[in-house]
């Protein structure tokens, strides 16, 4: 394992048996009926493993946050042997679907995915479902299809179409990774994240050290996935996570080599490096984008690295880094590109940045996040 610092040494695997507690928060909704989506919210996912929970902040136009409720995902969390600050290891394992205003959240302790309706910062749990494997990490939405990243056993991917606001699993969506089961430690070792590029015709997932390739499948037109992925190694890098850069392009980071790069991805499925820039900090492992802005969490550092794009990914321009709380994990971005949230693991902790016009990011507060150590799965509105 290359360049990766952890925090500390953590015990082994925790796998809670215990039930969910407390009664689920109601939703609202418009007069229509209907969920309208996320507005002026943050949802954080504490990734317990007595009991995973949704917690839901109300963002005020000055982008501070009051906690306003907690939501159980009726699943467990869960937690990698070595994790510290990131007991996942991996990015997007709370995502949203705005066409459809869903919340999916995994719960790695009882390898199932929670789904709730969004209308404003409220949450409705509507169905709790297989994952198609073993400990889900990360969930890619596309239109009408779904995909949930399991990390252990070698690794999988489970596919998913939704319908009437439920996601129906596809049984011949599944594809095994077949990357080393017996790698540790295993937050380094098992796969990173599962995203589609920006067309959708294509599903991306990042080895991290396991392989330290990246896995494009092909998709057909109603989203089934190839057999076997088309592999890009890349030898040191340990690639951890990514934003998609266009149509066909990913700015992706790597915990081997500390540092953010471009990809294009092509359309048999091999991938290109376009541009490099290096971070100078410890474990550059999640990556957020606002505008032509990226921002990478270094959790062994405890800071955001902010980079400036240019013609079309090719270039990045460094513009520094900022001091967190410690272990910086997952980031999500406001609607309106205002103001960004960093989960920090070692302690719990959501700090709020504004975004300014220069891609400085001026500190505006921090709030904790109940349960929430070690945890991740974090999105803004």
């Amino acid at each position: 394992m290359q360049k990766i610092t952890r925090l500390a040494v953590a015990a082994a695997t925790v796998l809670a048996t215990a039930a969910v507690g407390g009664p689920a928060a109601s939703a609202a909704y418009g007069g229509d009926g209907r969920p309208h989506g996320g507005d002026h919210a943050v949802f954080v996912q504490n990734d317990n493993p007595a009991g995973n929970q949704v917690i839901a902040y109300r963002r005020a136009d000055d982008g501070q946050l009051t906690q306003a409720a907690t939501y159980d995902t009726q699943g467990l969390g869960g937690v990698l042997e070595g994790s510290v600050a990131d007991h996942l290891a991996s990015q997007g394992s709370l995502t949203y679907d705005p066409r459809h205003a869903l919340l999916y959240a995994v719960n790695a302790g009882s390898d199932t995915v929670s789904v709730f309706a969004v209308d404003g910062d409220h949450l409705a749990l509507r169905q709790v479902v297989g994952s198609g494997g073993r400990f889900p990490v990360s969930v890619a939405v596309h239109d009408d299809v779904v995909y949930v990243l399991n990390a252990l056993d070698g690794g999988s991917i489970q596919g998913y179409t939704v319908r009437d606001g439920r996601l129906h699993e596809e049984s011949g969506w599944n594809r095994c990774l077949g990357l080393d089961p017996t790698a540790t430690p295993q937050f380094t070792n098992t796969p990173g994240q599962v995203g589609f590029t920006g067309e959708g015709s294509q599903l991306v997932v990042t080895t991290k050290a396991n392989g330290s390739s990246l896995l494009v499948f092909g998709l057909d037109h109603s989203g089934a996935p190839a057999d076997t992925p088309v592999t890009t190694q890349l030898p040191g890098a340990v690639p951890f996570s990514f934003v998609p850069n266009g149509r066909h392009g990913l700015f992706l980071t790597e915990a081997g080599t500390n540092a953010v790069a471009t990809f294009t991805v092509h359309r048999d499925g091999t991938a290109t490096q376009e541009a490099f820039a290096a971070t100078g900090q410890v474990a550059t492992c999640w990556i957020v984008a606002v505008r032509d802005l990226l921002y990478a969490s270094n959790a062994g550092s405890s800071t955001l690295s902010g980079f400036r794009t240019a013609d079309r990914g090719r270039q990045l321009t460094a513009l520094g880094n900022t001091p967190t709380n410690p272990g910086t994990v997952d980031a999500a971005v406001s609607s309106d590109g205002h103001y960004l949230y960093v989960q920090t693991g070692v302690n719990g902790i959501v700090d709020e940045f504004a975004v300014n016009h220069d891609g400085s990011l001026t500190a505006l507060g921090s709030r904790p996040v109940p349960g929430a150590v070690g945890g991740e799965g974090i999105v803004a509105f």
